[in-house]
């Protein structure tokens, strides 16, 4: 009479390529999920220029030379920077401002590494647009957070 205790070679391989199957869907998925909650860092910084940016604008009836003049943080964990995108403020009066959050090149995931989110205004401070950044670094969207998309 034989024992028919443990596993067999063959229930064992196919318990591994289960796994292995379920691992190569699971890691890609996760890995937008990671780039997804760094990319709201930039949405957070962004809209802390919001109210201080619309608050100079109204007070003095331009945009201030330089984001770092009325902002606290310019930078985060994965945010390198926060400029006014090219040609912003268009000119001293002008009602039109787009703010620009650039992402390191490093310590960041992968797909957002280098790539840019953009809060844009055209009355004053008013209202503001969330989105990818613009040209070919811009952020993709469906990486975006949900309010931006």
């Amino acid at each position: 009479m034989r024992n028919g205790r443990g596993f067999t070679l063959i229930e064992l391989m196919i318990v591994v390529a289960i796994i292995g199957i379920l691992a190569a869907i699971a890691i890609p998925a996760y890995q937008e999920y990671i780039a997804r909650s760094q990319a709201s860092e930039a949405m957070q910084l962004l809209a802390g220029a919001k109210a201080p940016m619309s608050e100079f604008y109204g007070d003095q009836g331009r945009w201030p030379a330089e984001p770092a003049s009325v902002m606290g943080n310019l930078a985060g964990k994965y945010v390198a920077s926060i400029y006014y995108s090219s040609g912003s403020p268009t000119t001293e009066t002008s009602p039109a401002l787009s703010i620009t959050a650039l992402y390191r090149n490093t310590g960041v995931a992968v797909i957002i590494q280098g790539k840019t989110m953009a809060f844009a205004t055209t009355n004053g401070g008013k209202f503001w647009v969330c989105g990818a950044g613009t040209g070919g670094s811009a952020i993709l969207e469906k990486y975006l957070p949900a309010a931006c998309r």
